[in-house]
């Protein structure tokens, strides 16, 4: 079984150090089950590819344990299995934990990887195995083997020849892989008792939590055992609400005090609002929608056919609900709102088929590495004919008497922009995914700090979406992890 790994990344023989494994050099390490080989087709500044050789040895899976003859015959010398997670795990462990003794900081860097393994069973067809990867950002290529080249008609088998292809850490992709990979097979060539718990929220730590699909991967990653899985969901759901709503709800309530007395968070909101009618927009998706300001107002307005909000936090949106509640309106127009609890930085297809999204001050809330991410789910995948886009000036937080200075408005923002900030990455993303781009500011405008919001509005110019102007998107933009947070209906 082959699996290959290949950079662009400049120097191309710095994966060498990530892997801990010499270029120059052919490795091999034997297995319990057989031997894996390691070693480098190409190795240059521009491009390099590591490939792991798998050679198992179909007797030594079976001998000691009475086997019959058929189970000497099987597809695991051939596949990409739970035999290759385990040779990950044991060849590529330092790389796995993150760690490089020589350069430290290229462990923690995203770089341009294309992963190719040469045949993978996939036992849900082609459709699942986009469903996994596909949440976290991979560009996935598959090619479907028949099952007899020489009978078409018999159709196609469950292997496929794979290429993924992202832009995130090497640790970060081979947890993906050793997760993923005996998924997709559903199997597992050995015991699985309670410690595949740990090793499953160990290697799943920061994506899978809030991957639509979680439920899926650990049930069949666990076997399928019902205690197992019952387990795991429940710890994986303990991680997903920490209960950081309650304090998240005083940080707000910090930053509605700072901008109160310039009424900003009304200014923004008539602002956004004239601008969705400007522009036509009757189905509109609130991405980011907090505790329901904005959707309350859109409700308000008749204009509007279609008011979706959606947020990562259960408690926001309970809150949102309760507070829609008290509208009173007639039965027919609840029909136009829908509350979805979801993550802004993974692809979800109920993202799809809206005028335009909002995104009033969320982005600041993001960590910077995943804006890449969110670009992608908004611009690329959800693509609406508008996005309108706030985040606060840092310039004009010295206009604030009650802001102590050198802080930032909302405890839990990761960055507050200049205009020239946020400006050049409005027109970044707008050349990328082929949009135009206007700036307005809200709020009174001072002559020299500004106004204390900035708003972007997006107007998509129609560019075409094939695969080739994606991997132009690709290789433009430094892409982070694509994370995931949870993805269910709940109202």
């Amino acid at each position: 079984m082959l699996l290959t790994i290949t950079t662009t990344h400049n120097p191309g023989t710095d994966l060498g150090y990530l892997l801990h494994k010499h270029p120059d050099r052919c490795q091999s390490f034997p297995l319990t089950f057989g031997t894996a080989h390691v070693f480098y087709p190409e190795a240059s500044q521009q491009q390099c590819t590591v490939a792991l050789l798998l050679d198992i040895d179909p007797v030594k899976l079976v001998r000691g344990r009475g086997a019959s003859m058929e189970q000497y015959v099987s597809d695991r010398p051939y596949v990409a299995s739970s035999f290759l997670s385990v040779a990950l795990s044991q060849v590529f462990g330092t790389a796995m934990a993150g760690r490089c003794k020589d350069k430290p900081e290229l462990a923690q860097t995203a770089i341009p990887l294309l992963v190719k393994l040469s045949v993978l069973p996939c036992r849900g067809k082609e459709g699942l195995l986009r469903d996994l990867f596909e949440p976290l950002g991979y560009t996935v290529t598959a090619q479907p083997h028949p099952l007899d080249e020489n009978f078409p008609d018999w159709g196609e088998s469950k292997y496929y020849t794979v290429e993924l292809q992202h832009t995130l850490r090497l640790e970060e992709l081979l947890s993906h892989l050793y997760v993923l990979i005996p998924v997709l097979d559903d199997d597992k060539h050995y015991w699985v008792g309670a410690d595949e718990i740990e090793k499953l929220l160990r290697h799943g730590q920061g994506w899978l939590t809030g991957h639509p699909a979680k439920e899926e991967i650990t049930r069949r990653y666990l076997k399928r055992q019902h205690r197992l899985t019952r387990e795991a969901l429940a710890q994986l759901a303990e991680e997903d609400e920490p209960d950081p709503d309650g304090a998240e709800e005083t940080h707000a309530e910090e930053e509605a005090a700072v901008e109160k007395p310039i009424s900003l968070n009304q200014q923004r909101l008539n602002t956004v609002i004239a601008t969705l009618k400007e522009k036509g927009a009757k189905k509109v998706i609130d991405l980011g929608c907090g505790q329901g300001n904005l959707l309350k107002n859109l409700l308000k307005d008749s204009f509007f056919e279609q008011v979706t909000g959606v947020d990562v936090s259960y408690r926001a949106l309970e809150v949102a609900q309760e507070r829609l509640d008290r509208l009173r309106l007639p039965r027919n127009q609840w029909e136009r709102l829908q509350l979805l609890q979801s993550g802004l930085t993974y692809q979800d297809k109920r993202f799809t088929g809206y005028h335009a999204a909002t995104v009033i001050e969320v982005i600041e809330h993001l960590d910077l590495p995943r804006l890449g991410a969110f670009e992608r789910v908004l611009f690329e995948f959800s693509r609406p004919n508008t996005v309108i886009l706030t985040t606060p000036n840092i310039e004009y937080n010295i206009k604030f008497e009650n802001l102590p200075a050198g802080k930032l408005r909302h405890k839990d923002h990761r960055f507050e922009w200049t205009r020239e900030e946020f400006q050049n990455w409005g027109n970044r993303v707008a050349e990328n995914f082929g949009y135009k781009v206007e700036f307005q500011p809200i709020g009174q405008e001072d002559l020299e700090v500004g106004s204390p919001t900035q708003m972007g509005v997006f107007t998509n110019e129609g560019r075409s979406k094939d695969r080739s102007w994606k991997k132009e998107c690709l290789i433009k933009n430094d892409r982070s992890e694509f994370r995931a947070s949870v993805k269910k209906d709940i109202f």
